[in-house]
């Protein structure tokens, strides 16, 4: 189809098509004159999606984006939860004619506040801002103070769910680590007295010092043996070599405490010669000394004598020592050996008290955090700007309206005088004998008045130039 074939469709049907038009804008006119008019309010919040100083960082998640947690935030809006708490806030169910329009619509089958939450759901309306978590809550409907009140009553309702959404899951969570608390101190309780009856049955506050002195008791023990069995020995040796030569025996002059006697008494001088050059004679240190000086001098001689006179019984004498010792030494040995035994079942329950304790302590920490998040009344949602009455209706727009009719009734004319014209086609142009016959045309006749218009007149010179050769 052509332009020109277009414009003929048009000029030809155009009551038609000015009906059409005229129907569209003056319809939609009337309508929005005659439709009650609607109020909308909005109520800003915004919401912060980080965690507060109450609650424990590892209970949010990393955010993945912020579109995504306002997406969140305004499914929870719309949720039919936030619904009846509106309802119950607003006290709507108590409205007898609300109650009269469910049993006349449900026959009171169903829940009568999640019809009414549902209702009042149609005129609500959550927008995002872009780039930011500022969240539009608008309200529209008939009575421009309700459509305030519902406004704010939605971001209330928010808040509070929000608020709850933390605080159930956290008052839940304290009731559960109060049992498990109650059991962890019972069993802890139960370890400590278990650790304390076999710490007094067995004798053993400390165990590892307990140990550590038995050890050391027990190496002093072997190490005296050892000493007393080489002194043994040495004695019987000494005793046969004394028995032959008395006076002149070599154990009185190499006699190991006789040596060591002579070894504290020259050190014992050499400390009296150091104290003479800085002090007097009369200092004490000095008398102390030189007293200390006599008696190892006294020592000494006596030491002498008694090895010259006892040689004979001390063979005697470091046997019974040894066996002595021996006997101490296996008496410690399964002393020892019974603490370890003793030890290692102390470790079992020390163990037991001390993964107890662990257990206790976790789970107090978890409930003191749990006991803080169900106390908070804070939800990271705070009301920006709260909705106000509107002065001006929303809806419907009158100008808008028409401007929309009037593209759309256009359209609407146009497509129904071009509908209309392919059930009843008609020869408006040359044009369209050469479409439907598919022969040349030759000329054109004038119309009735005896003028053909410019476009026709145009479109016959075109053709008689185009054909003026092929006559030729």
């Amino acid at each position: 189809m052509t332009f020109d074939q277009f414009l003929r469709i048009i000029r030809a049907r155009w009551k038609l098509a000015l009906s059409i038009f005229v129907l569209a804008v003056l319809g939609t006119v009337i309508g929005s004159l005659v439709f009650p008019k609607k109020y909308a309010a909005t109520a800003t919040v915004i919401v912060d999606s980080r965690p507060d100083a109450v609650s424990s960082p590892s209970a949010f998640a990393p955010n993945a984006s912020n579109m995504a947690f306002l997406a969140t935030q305004i499914d929870v809006i719309q949720s039919p939860r936030v619904a009846m708490q509106v309802v119950r806030d607003m006290r709507l169910a108590d409205s007898a004619q609300l109650r009269a329009n469910w049993i006349k619509d449900n026959k009171e089958r169903g829940s009568y506040e999640a019809w009414v939450a549902e209702l009042i759901g149609k005129g609500l309306k959550v927008r995002p801002s872009r780039e930011s978590s500022v969240i539009d809550i608008e309200y529209e409907g008939a009575d421009p103070l309700f459509s305030a009140s519902m406004a704010n009553a939605y971001a209330k309702a928010f808040i509070d769910t929000s608020v709850q959404f933390r605080v159930n899951p956290a008052r839940q969570f304290s009731d559960f680590f109060e049992d498990r608390a109650r059991l962890a101190r019972e069993k802890l309780e139960r370890a400590q007295q278990a650790l304390a009856e076999a710490q007094k049955a067995k004798g053993i506050i400390a165990t590892e010092e307990r140990l550590d002195v038995e050890t050391l008791r027990l190496n002093d023990l072997a190490q005296q043996v050892t000493s007393l069995r080489a002194l043994k020995d040495d004695a019987l040796s000494r005793s046969v070599e004394t028995s032959r030569n008395p006076e002149r025996a070599t154990d009185v002059i190499n006699n190991t405490l006789v040596s060591s006697l002579k070894s504290d008494l020259a050190r014992a001088e050499v400390r009296l010669q150091e104290l003479l050059e800085k002090y007097s004679d009369a200092y004490p240190t000095v008398i102390e000394q030189r007293a200390s000086v006599a008696k190892l001098r006294s020592q000494v001689n006596q030491e002498i004598s008694r090895v010259s006179g006892s040689l004979g019984t001390s063979s005697t004498i470091t046997k019974t020592r040894e066996s002595d010792a021996i006997a101490a030494y296996e008496a410690q040995r399964e002393k020892l050996m019974k603490l370890k035994e003793a030890r290692s079942e102390l470790a079992v329950l020390e163990r037991e008290v001390d993964s107890a304790q662990r257990i206790y302590e976790a789970i107090m920490a978890r409930l003191s955090q749990s006991n803080l998040e169900g106390s908070t009344s804070q939800a990271g949602v705070t009301i920006l700007s709260p909705a106000t009455e509107p002065t001006t209706a929303s809806s419907p727009k009158l100008l808008l309206n028409t401007a929309i009719a009037a593209v759309l009734g256009a359209l609407l004319s146009v497509m129904a005088a071009l509908g209309i014209e392919l059930f009843d086609r008609r020869i408006r142009s040359s044009d369209d004998l050469v479409q439907l016959l598919d022969v040349a045309v030759i000329g054109a006749l004038p119309g009735p008045a005896g003028k053909t218009s410019l476009l026709g007149r145009l479109r016959k010179s075109e053709r008689a130039s185009s054909n003026r050769p092929a006559l030729a």
